[in-house]
């Protein structure tokens, strides 16, 4: 594993997030009814993480997933990221986006969670997983997150490269309203 100021320096480059989405957006379970319809749950903090990181970065996002599901997709639209499904290959996936945005393996990162992650983890700069990947991935990791999949993984990623990249997401302080209501009270 990187040490944490490695890690930093890494990510301060990062151009190109690449995600996995179950098992590092969710927790790896899938709930399917008598119909077949599957349901997944995902950590809201992930979804604001990302909006963070869109607005406030250069990094583009990219979901890879090698199931083709409504759900992903679905996900993807409403956190405004791009997603590219039913892949085998991911890593053909990952050297095609590289090569169209233009941005070297080592600006990019790729969090992952499962052995059909592991030739992306390779690829990239910077190789991330969640703590309830199998122990097979570790060894391709420079960081396992603190939370799991599905529990806030994707967003503490995100504030990993804002911190590096010196990005404040803190609100400003409010200032005081010192400001009279139509009854001529101070409110």
């Amino acid at each position: 594993m990187t040490d944490l100021s490695a890690l930093e320096d890494r990510l301060k480059r990062c151009r190109l997030l690449f995600l996995d989405f179950d098992g590092v957006f969710t927790d790896n379970r899938v709930i399917v009814s008598e119909t077949g319809l599957e349901s997944v749950i995902c950590d809201r903090s992930d979804g604001l993480g990302i909006r963070l990181l869109r607005e406030l970065t250069d990094v583009r996002i990219v979901i890879v997933s090698s199931e083709e599901n409504c759900v992903v997709g679905a996900r993807a639209r409403k956190l405004n990221v791009d997603c590219i499904q039913n892949q085998a290959n991911k890593v053909e996936v990952v050297r095609a986006e590289l090569a169209r945005s233009g941005v070297a393996a080592s600006d990019a990162c790729y969090v992952g969670n499962d052995l059909n992650d592991i030739e992306c983890l390779d690829y990239v700069g910077t190789a991330i997983g969640v703590p309830n990947a199998p122990s097979a991935i570790w060894p391709h990791l420079d960081h396992v997150t603190s939370r799991p999949g599905g529990h806030g993984a994707v967003r503490e990623v995100c504030d990993l490269i804002l911190r590096s990249k010196n990005v404040r997401t803190e609100r400003p302080e409010r200032q005081k309203c010192d400001c009279q209501t139509e009854m001529g009270e101070s409110g």
